[in-house]
């Protein structure tokens, strides 16, 4: 099976690049430190990424040096094998030393020239001195204390040193990046005093999700998966669970015009929800990619890509447009095994199965069989046909195609099998058949997708949603 070439890592590419800027020299001092080379790094949504090396002086003095700054957000020092220590790139010159204790890098780390970092590694001494208290008393205490009454105490100091450091300093990106991990609190009543229902709270929460993330400032892109990427993919993946096109669109709307201020985040969030909707296998999520190429890519949002990029995914999302679920199947005709012509259009019973597969394709000879087997059992009680085209009509697969039919008993007056090779239009063209199995539904009546992207499962479960609801 091909797979489509169109993925985040693509996506990549412009956010890696900045425009000429004064520069950044970052001094990082570990007395005694015996480490040739230290590499520094940055967060990019779920990935990290090696930016820059810094050569020991003889004496554990490192320095990083570029002519372009640094773009806002999470950095880390290591040596790439048992030492490692973040620290903060954001609105400040970026001239500045770290000295730390070559025993202990994150206990041990102070600041020359950078209140963010100085900000910053008070809160990581904090946070480790509350940790070490745990480690201690879980050696102490007995189990059931430990975990039934301890923890969650502890729990409650470290929200209560989070929310010093966020009062204390608000505007710094530790503060800003804290809150960004932050549950927004769902209001119990509305603005009339009555109590909401589970439904108006669901919407509310929808539509305040990213309340306390700044997806409008640079940095937040260039954080750990935890505070970023996993909260934005949670949204998508759990929140919009189950949710209809036509109101996930304008949800992912509103949160990518959130973030225009923020050139990168805008970018990545367009590009990585293009790409997820793309791979997505549920059948109506197709819109949603159409929807995205329609509003970012074809008018022109979207920056920092080859043209031939933007111009394959509006292809791409044109032809998509055509094969939605409730839009009219593309008439085909094509000859079937005796060269009969057959008529997409023209198909007996109620509902007719579209097939495009082959028996050269893997997944093809796993899922075909159990199609039939499931198109067997409806097809009396619910009227249903099978129009099932070979894609590779060449004279080797023909006979395989041939056997592997005869081999699995699959005949059936309305299941039509149908070469490729000679047909109305260029089908690969007009139903965008570019990986094998393709299976949709058709309603015979008026020639629209009833599903599509279907397996012998899914199948199934339309088929006796549509059985239920004529009942």
């Amino acid at each position: 099976m091909k797979k489509y070439a169109f993925t985040i890592l693509l996506a990549l590419l412009p956010l890696l690049s900045v425009a000429a800027k004064p520069g950044y020299k970052i001094t990082f001092v570990a007395e005694g430190n015996k480490d040739s080379v230290l590499y520094m790094g940055f967060y990019l949504a779920q990935y990290k990424f090696f930016s820059d090396t810094a050569y020991n002086n003889g004496k554990g003095k490192f320095v990083f040096e570029g002519d372009e700054e640094l773009e806002p957000g999470l950095y880390y020092v290591t040596n790439n094998t048992d030492r490692f220590v973040e620290f903060v790139v954001y609105h400040e010159k970026q001239n500045f030393t770290l000295r730390t204790d070559n025993e202990n890098w994150k206990l041990g780390m102070s600041s020359k020239g950078s209140r963010e970092n100085e900000v910053f590694f008070n809160f990581n001494r904090a946070n480790e001195s509350l940790f070490q208290d745990m480690v201690s008393a879980s050696k102490t205490m007995d189990s059931a204390e430990f975990h039934d009454v301890y923890v969650p105490a502890q729990r409650l100091r470290l929200d209560s040193v989070r929310l010093e450091f966020i009062n204390r300093y608000p505007e710094c990106m530790l503060s800003r990046m804290m809150m960004a991990t932050k549950d927004v609190d769902v209001p119990r009543f509305g603005t009339n005093g009555e109590p909401l229902s589970d439904r108006e709270r669901y919407e509310w929460l929808m539509d305040h999700y990213f309340d306390n993330m700044p997806l409008d400032d640079p940095f937040i892109l260039r954080t750990p998966k935890e505070v970023f990427y996993d909260r934005v993919m949670e949204y998508v993946d759990k929140r919009m669970n189950r949710m209809p096109p036509d109101m996930i669109c304008p949800l992912l709307d509103s949160m990518i015009d959130r973030s225009k201020p923020a050139p990168n985040v805008y970018r990545w969030l367009i590009l990585n929800m293009t790409n997820h909707f793309l791979q997505s296998k549920v059948m109506v999520y197709d819109e949603v990619y159409v929807h995205l190429v329609q509003r970012y890519f074809a008018t022109g949002e979207v920056t920092g890509l080859e043209p031939s990029v933007i111009d394959e995914q509006i292809e791409r999302a044109t032809k998509w447009d055509r094969l939605l679920v409730g839009k009219v199947a593309p008439e085909l005709v094509l000859f079937d095994t005796n060269h009969r012509a057959a008529s997409l259009h023209h198909m007996p019973g109620r509902y007719t199965l579209l097939l495009f597969w082959s028996p050269t394709c893997g997944h093809c000879r796993d899922i075909i069989p159990a199609v039939y087997k499931v198109f067997e059992r409806y097809v009396d009680s619910i009227g249903l046909s099978a129009f099932a085209i070979l894609t590779e009509p060449d004279d080797q697969t023909i006979v395989k195609w041939k056997s592997f039919l005869a081999e699995h008993h699959m005949s059936h007056p309305y299941w039509i099998d149908l070469s490729g090779g000679e047909a109305n239009v260029d089908w690969r063209e007009v139903y965008d058949i570019t990986t094998t199995p393709q299976i949709y539904l058709i309603d015979n009546r008026d020639h629209k997708f009833v599903a599509k992207k279907l397996s012998a499962e899914i199948l199934e479960a339309v088929l006796q949603a549509i059985i239920k609801n004529n009942e």
